[in-house]
This record gives structure tokens, C-alpha cells and sequence, in this order.
């Protein structure tokens, strides 16, 4: 999955989580509210996880890069 693709898919459960989240409280249905926050923890996590991988490639290729150099 492209950098973009990963990004994406945070985007959306964050912004699902938010929204379910915000519907739980106006309804006042905790379960609900609770799933969303979940999503939108999810969603961060997902975030984070497409740095990572994105600096993880970018040290990878820093490498490769110093040794074909040689």
C-alpha cells in the first residue's frame, strides 16, 4: 500500500471515529460514542504507522544508496 493509500485509510477512521463518536454523545448511546472513539484511536494509530514505515523506507533506501556508492 502507497504512502497515500495509508494516509487515506487513517483519514477515513478518524474521521468515521469522529463522527460516530460525536452521534453517540448527541443520542446519548455510549456504546456508540465508545466505538467511534476507538475508530479514531484507530485511525492515529494508523497514521503513525505510515510515518514509520515511510522513515523506515526512506533509512532503508539512505543505505542502499551509500552502498552501491562504494
Amino acid at each position: 500500500m502507497s504512502k497515500t493509500n495509508d494516509k487515506f485509510d487513517a483519514l477515513k477512521d478518524k474521521v468515521a471515529g469522529k463522527a460516530k463518536e460525536t452521534t453517540g454523545k448527541a443520542t446519548n448511546d455510549d456504546s456508540k460514542e465508545l466505538k467511534g472513539k476507538a475508530q479514531k484511536e484507530k485511525g492515529k494509530l494508523k497514521d503513525k504507522a505510515a510515518d514509520l514505515k515511510d522513515k523506515a523506507a526512506d533509512e532503508i533506501n539512505k543505505v542502499l544508496d551509500r552502498k552501491h556508492k562504494k
